[in-house]
């Protein structure tokens, strides 16, 4: 029996346009043609197709589906496993990307319960990356420290937020004088904005214990979005995050000697 080529299309799910594609492209020539030249299937060619559209659906191209037809014994079997192993590859960013998405959500429902215009307002040039909140999610979500952050967060009122932030504008004020003046990161002065700065996260958000400074400072010096929350792109200087990093492990190293006198 033969099928024209709009038949075809209709019971196999796809377009005249692609079997005339399939076509030119040598993948799926028709067996015959009508008198009048029209394109005319058979039962083997519709096998074929049905072969082309499984390795389609798999994400094959068509050059990769003309060489497995060609010699399907020598490489449709190579060709599946690393397949596969895409598949299950994409399959997990794909679900890493659904976690993102949920705690994208989390973090919109349970953030700064601000209006745009109060946060313009309180925040200025601090901006909260949505990217980067999200990541700390999934990074942090096992950490009591990071839950009682955002239920902190979620809690503070707009003067809050204006008594806060005023007070870390101040505290970036003296941050880039003494990194300006070259006051060295390990030194008494850099060390004392480091402590200041972890006691501003104690106080405002959660109990901030040296080793949870580092791990903090070291995301600074890794992610630019990070250090941003802390010193607007438009304030930063070459170095500067780095030089919080090495202030805050000074400051933490100290602390801890302290802590064991």
């Amino acid at each position: 029996m033969r099928y024209s080529v709009r038949q075809v299309a209709s019971f196999a799910g796809v377009t005249v346009r692609t079997l005339h594609h399939y076509d030119k492209a040598g993948l799926l020539t028709p067996s015959t043609r009508s008198g009048a030249g029209y394109r005319l299937y058979d039962e083997a060619d519709l096998a074929r197709l049905q072969q082309i559209l499984f390795y389609r659906e798999l994400g094959f191209s068509l050059d990769e589906i003309a060489a497995i037809l060609k010699d399907p014994q020598a490489t449709a079997l190579d060709r599946l496993r690393e397949r596969q192993r895409q598949l299950a590859e994409e399959i997990t960013r794909l679900q890493r990307l659904a976690e993102v998405a949920e705690r994208a959500i989390e973090v919109q429902q349970t953030g700064v319960t601000l209006t745009p215009q109060e946060r313009f307002e309180v925040f200025g040039e601090i901006s909260f990356d949505l990217s980067y909140a999200t990541e700390a999610q999934l990074k942090w979500a096992g950490s009591e420290g990071q839950r009682a952050s955002m239920a902190r967060a979620a809690a503070h009122s707009k003067e809050d937020w204006r008594q806060l932030m005023g007070q870390a504008a101040a505290w970036r004020a003296r941050l880039l004088a003494a990194f300006d003046a070259g006051e060295p990161a390990d030194g008494e002065r850099a060390m004392d904005l480091a402590e200041e700065h972890r006691r501003h996260i104690t106080r405002w958000f959660t109990t901030c214990p040296p080793d949870m400074h580092r791990r903090i400072a070291d995301d600074f010096v890794a992610d630019p979005r990070a250090f941003a929350l802390v010193v607007p792109p438009s304030q930063q200087r070459p170095g500067l995050a780095a030089y919080v990093g090495k202030a805050v492990h000074a400051n933490a190293s100290r602390t801890d000697s302290s802590e064991e006198t």
